[in-house]
Order: structure tokens, then sequence, then C-alpha cells
């Protein structure tokens, strides 16, 4: 099956302004054309744009995303490159993810902070009738 844009933007969750950007940059090498020159997009195009999407939203730049791309284009001699690529980028994510998690125990720790605070805050007064301004 052969979807338009239209259809691609919607089942990718990509705008299609995206998907002209991502065509453009080399990024969706298979992209067929009618005639007049409108892009079509197959089921194996589709998957390709979730996988892009990943690489994207796990900071993979496009520079880094084309280079795999272009890997991809050569077959199965380039394998090993692709394996080093997405390793590479998978050791990335995961010192990212562990920041993300410094950072989130910083902020339980003050939501805690502000917990206790609140609660002793309301125990000194009316029996919390003055917390907010009340």
């Amino acid at each position: 099956m052969e979807y338009s844009i239209r259809q691609a933007a919607r089942l990718s969750g990509l705008s299609e302004h995206t998907l002209r950007f991502y065509d453009r940059e080399g990024l969706l090498p298979n992209i067929g054309r009618t005639a007049s020159g409108v892009r079509r997009f197959s089921e194996e195009d589709i998957e390709w744009l979730g996988m892009i999407c990943c690489l994207k939203s796990t900071g993979m730049s496009i520079k880094q995303m084309r280079r795999f791309v272009e890997l991809s284009m050569k077959g199965d001699c380039t394998l090993g490159a692709r394996l080093d690529m997405l390793d590479e980028h998978k050791r990335n994510v995961e010192a990212q993810l562990a920041d993300m998690q410094r950072h989130l125990n910083k902020v339980n720790c003050k939501i805690e902070y502000y917990r206790r605070k609140l609660d002793e805050y309301a125990r000194t007064t009316d029996a919390g009738m003055n917390v907010g301004g009340r």
C-alpha cells in the first residue's frame, strides 16, 4: 500500500513539513514519487520513519542520522559500522538517562521538603486555614 504525505504524517505522528525536511536532508532515501513529483510512502517507509523518530527523540543529530542512512543504503557490508553507531548512541542515551535520573532525584527531594514544610505550616496555623493566603 502507498500513502500520501498527509497519510504518512498521520501514521508517523510527524508533520508534513517535517517529512519534507527529512526527505530533503536525505533521511528518507527510498521515498517514491509520482510522475508529477508527489511523494508516495510505502509501508517500509513508514516503518523507517519509526526508526528515524526513535533516533531523533533520543538525541541523534541529523548529521549522524544521515550517516546511518548512508550506511544502511550500502547494505550488509556496513552492518558492523551501523552496530558501532548504535552502540555509541545507546551509551549516550544511557548517560543522558543517568543525568535525568539524578535531576529527578533532586526534584523529588525538593517535593518532599515542601510537603514536610507545608504539613508543619498547616499544624502551626488554625488547622491550615491560612495556607495559600486564605
